[in-house]
This record gives structure tokens, sequence and C-alpha cells, in this order.
């Protein structure tokens, strides 16, 4: 597997079971962890309980909606920066490309810490390619990615080689996780923007999942791949399965 692997957990995620899981999965060998910035829970909060117990493991934001939380109130501090990725996007903005571009500015002027852009459609990731660390893709099937990353290559010119191509993946790795799996993709399936994008591919939005391991091979066509961990209910227990499982389908790939 040339692709990093790293592991997708819910920003609202509570900070003691963060700060016990972490360890295992830097021990595990993972790249990062990723944080949704969800209402109710904060991403870079969650980050600093995970940087306090573990030294190489990546940081990142995925991703925190600007028209919710500007660039300019993000609190940064507690975070090792060589090792930190702000991951920011649109949310509902009325005006999504200039947010992000004064949101990349207001950031660049702040921190030295990678910034990556979530980008759903090609104007979005045309900009990610062009003033970002790295684009993060979401919901695409293994042959949607493949693509994503050629025009992100195209689009980035001089630059393909500084930006990376990050991807979601929403994954289980027990049976009992499916109905959660299901449900997740329902609800992404409901939102208007999602499910045209579903539609222009011609997919359903289970098919742009991981079902305990299945087709993890295919998605090494993008930098690293973000394995969102659904679980049946989120407990410590379960992450730790779900962790073990996924860092052997790694090691099989490998």
């Amino acid at each position: 597997m040339r692709a990093a692997v790293s592991i997708g957990l819910a920003g609202t995620t509570d900070h003691d079971l963060l700060r016990a899981l972490a360890p295992r999965l830097e021990r595990l060998g993972f790249d990062g962890v990723w944080l949704n910035d969800v209402p109710g829970g904060d991403s870079l909060a969650g980050l600093r309980a995970v940087a306090e117990v573990t030294d190489r493991l990546r940081l990142a934001t995925g991703v925190i909606p600007l028209d919710r939380r500007p660039a300019a109130s993000l609190d940064l501090g507690g975070l090792p920066v060589e090792r930190t990725t702000i991951g920011i996007g649109s949310g509902g903005s009325r005006h999504p490309l200039g947010v992000v571009a004064d949101g990349i500015a207001e950031l660049r002027g702040r921190t030295d810490a990678a910034i990556a852009v979530g980008a759903l459609g090609p104007r979005m990731r045309r900009l990610a390619a062009r003033q970002a660390d790295a684009v993060v893709l979401n919901w695409l099937t293994p042959a949607a990615a493949e693509q994503a990353m050629a025009e992100l290559r195209r689009d980035a010119g001089d630059r393909a080689d500084r930006v990376r191509g990050v991807l979601y993946v929403r994954t289980i790795a027990d049976a009992a996780a499916r109905a959660a799996l299901r449900r997740e993709a329902d609800r992404y399936g409901s939102f208007p923007s999602y499910a045209a994008n579903f539609a222009r591919l011609g997919v359903q939005p289970m098919d742009a999942t991981i079902d305990r391991g299945e087709r993890l091979a295919a998605y090494d066509v993008v930098d690293e791949v973000v394995l969102r961990a659904i679980t049946a209910d989120g407990t410590l227990d379960e992450l730790e399965r779900f962790a073990d499982e996924a860092a052997r389908w790694r090691s099989s790939l490998a």
C-alpha cells in the first residue's frame, strides 16, 4: 500500500477516548488521525488531546466549515505545526471560493501548519491545487478518486509534487456496524450537493465505502486514505478493534 493510511473520527469524540486510542494508532503505524469538525465538537481541541499523548502521529481537521467557524476565530495554540494540517471548507457559504481563498490567506499569516481544502466540485479542487497543501476528497469510488487525482495533478501544474490528495472513505471492520454505515450513506445521499455528485458519477453512496477491508487496495490511487471509522456504538473497545483490523488490512497489502 503506497498511499498513507490514516484514521478518521468524529470531532465530538470524547477527549479521554482520544487519549486512550491515539497511542495505539501510533504504535500500529497509522500516518495520522483526522477529526471531523461538526456542531457540538471542536476538532482543534480534540487534536490537542491527541498531541498530548503522541509523538509522530499527524494531526488534521477534516474539515472546518468557515461559514460556522471563520479562520480568524480558530484557536491554533497547542498544536505542533510540523505534524498538523488545518483542513477547511466553505460549509454553506454563499460565495464558497472567495471564503476559502480568504481563509487560506488568513491561515498562512497565522501558522506554518499545512492547509488542506475540502473540495467536492472541480472549481474548489482547482483552488486547492493552486493555493493549498492538500485537497480533501470525500465519498468517491476508486475510479472517481483516480480521475480526481489526475485532475488535481493537471491543475496543480508545477506544484503537483507539493499538493497531496487525501480521500475520506467511510469504513467498517465489523458486520455489526453495517446498519450504522447504511445510515451514514443515506444521510449524505440526502444532501443536495452530494446527491448531485452521486448522480453525476452514476453511483450509490454505499459504492463509495469500504466493508471490512474490501477494496482498500483499489484506493491506492490517492496520496492518503482516511478510513473514517464507523462502528455500532463508537466505544473505545470497538474503535480499538477497528484499528487492529485496519492495520492488518494495510499490512496484507504492503
